[in-house]
């Protein structure tokens, strides 16, 4: 389905629903690569969100705005090569936190994928560590409103080791500050 032989989050999710009985669990992905796994494991899901912002094209080639899920639950927000943080911010403050908020998830699962880093060799959007560092303040903002501060992070791509370091480090930051749920 993709680069990924487990999906981490989707796991995640389910264990949440089953293990911790919460109801409305959000995956947010900001990998550079659409997660049509993830996509597909959530599509008939009406209690299920996932929320994508994904270079396009580039493989998979799924994640077209039109692909919404049997619920609406599904939101595909995608980026033109050469993209730039303030145009992923736009999309994100347009379309992707709006439909989070409106969900209102009680956990929040976030895709932290590094590779929409403007050093990244594989594909061609303009990220920096600021953009990474101001999404992760966004969605944890949002986990406060709505989910008691519950948010999971979890480390998906990155291929240029100084900006996977430096990008991951800004997001962990940002948690690290986050007031305890």
């Amino acid at each position: 389905m993709g680069f990924c032989l487990f999906n981490s989050v989707a796991i995640a999710a389910a264990h949440a629903r089953a293990v911790h009985g919460l109801k409305r669990v959000a995956v947010m992905d900001f990998d550079v690569h659409h997660g049509n796994g993830t996509q597909a494991m959530f599509w008939d899901e009406p209690d299920l969100m996932y929320a994508s912002t994904h270079q396009m094209p580039l493989y998979p080639g799924t994640g077209s705005r039109e692909e919404r899920g049997a619920h609406g639950t599904i939101i595909n927000a995608p980026l033109h090569g050469g993209a730039d943080g303030e145009t992923f911010r736009a999309e994100m403050t347009e379309i992707i936190l709006p439909a989070l908020d409106g969900f209102a998830p009680e956990l929040l699962i976030i895709s932290a994928g590094f590779d929409a880093h403007v050093d990244d060799p594989l594909a061609g959007l303009c990220f920096v560590e600021e953009d990474y560092a101001w999404v992760t303040r966004e969605l944890v903002a949002l986990a406060d409103r709505h989910a008691g501060g519950r948010v999971v992070s979890s480390l998906e791509g990155g291929y240029d080791l100084d900006a996977l370091a430096a990008s991951a480090a800004a997001h962990v930051r940002v948690l690290m500050d986050a007031p305890a749920g």
